[in-house]
């Protein structure tokens, strides 16, 4: 095995782990930099969705929604989940006042009167979450056609997009970790679910459920639904349980599962807390590089609709 230094540095081992990662990292990245990503010729609507907590959700589609969007497309993230943690990665404002996706469930507001531009990318937008959004569930309960709230809601305003020319490529919706009627309406808005999957113990836990969920709103409430994106989140490469979890996962949907993975990232962990996306708070960093790498790989694979 060659022991050649790296960069004329004889310190430095090229065959040691470290310096076999940054190789990879390099190639990686230069790969990427030789890629074109398309943009769809309609908008792609995409619920992100898990039952289980702590898989990477949030995370997943701030970080998913920034790549698209530096890669060239205009996309809009709407906060469906009472945390508002999207909201904060974004670095958009969602104190209690704010108008927000809860006055266009509740109240029948406009949807393009509580859009905010991020001021990541001038073609990244979020429609934010309050606290406010904590007692929809109870409020909705009463109202007509109480599941389809939120599609009426984005519906009309993609079409004013589009007739202002100024229409969105993609559209992810983050969705609380339930099934209750917040979730429900993303699920009908949406035309596509992506679901991350955590690479650890339990990771298919909940799934098979979530999966008859999503049937049964297919079946009854939004025929054009479908799983079209199973992406692995928390991958340490350095254990095998993380291996069998991602073979276990990809056995089960060949066709959904993307070949791009998302590592387990400090900088991934600490951009939120700086009201960033790792996209763009470190768009070096190997979690950076992964979510590029996943958000090309949707593009590249197109809507379920397009016969991909």
């Amino acid at each position: 095995m060659s022991t050649e230094p790296i960069g004329g540095d004889a310190s430095f081992d090229a065959s040691t782990p470290l310096a076999r990662e940054l190789a990879d990292l390099s190639n990686r990245r230069r790969n990427f930099a030789k890629r074109v990503v398309p943009l769809p010729d309609t908008t792609r609507v995409f619920t992100v969705a898990n039952q289980k907590g702590g898989v990477g959700k949030t995370t997943t589609t701030v970080n998913l929604a920034a790549a698209l969007a530096r890669s060239g497309a205009r996309v809009l993230v709407i906060d469906l989940d009472p945390q508002g943690n999207a909201s904060t990665a974004l670095g958009v404002e969602h104190r209690a006042d704010t108008p927000s996706v809860y006055d266009a469930l509740v109240r029948d507001e406009p949807m393009a009167d509580l859009v905010q531009k991020s001021p990541e990318f001038d073609t990244l937008f979020c429609v934010p979450a309050t606290i406010d959004l904590a007692g929809a569930e109870i409020e909705l309960v009463p109202m007509v056609a109480r599941e389809q709230r939120l599609r009426t809601s984005v519906d009309a305003y993609l079409q004013e997009s589009f007739d202002a020319d100024a229409a969105y490529h993609y559209v992810f919706i983050d969705c609380p970790p339930s099934l209750g009627l917040l979730t429900i309406n993303a699920f009908v808005a949406a035309h596509e679910v992506l679901i991350p999957i955590q690479c650890e113990y339990y990771a298919l836990e909940g799934l098979s459920q979530l999966l008859k969920n999503i049937q049964l709103i297919e079946r009854h409430l939004n025929p054009t639904l479908a799983v079209s994106t199973i992406l692995l989140t928390m991958y340490d490469g350095r254990t095998r349980l993380a291996f069998q979890v991602a073979e276990d996962v990809r056995s089960h949907f060949p066709d959904q599962t993307l070949a791009a993975v998302i590592p387990r990232s400090v900088r991934v962990s600490e951009a939120p807390s700086y009201g960033q996306t790792v996209i763009s708070f470190d768009p070096n960093s190997p979690g950076a590089l992964s979510y590029f790498e996943a958000a090309a790989e949707i593009a590249d694979r197109g809507a379920p609709t397009d016969g991909n």
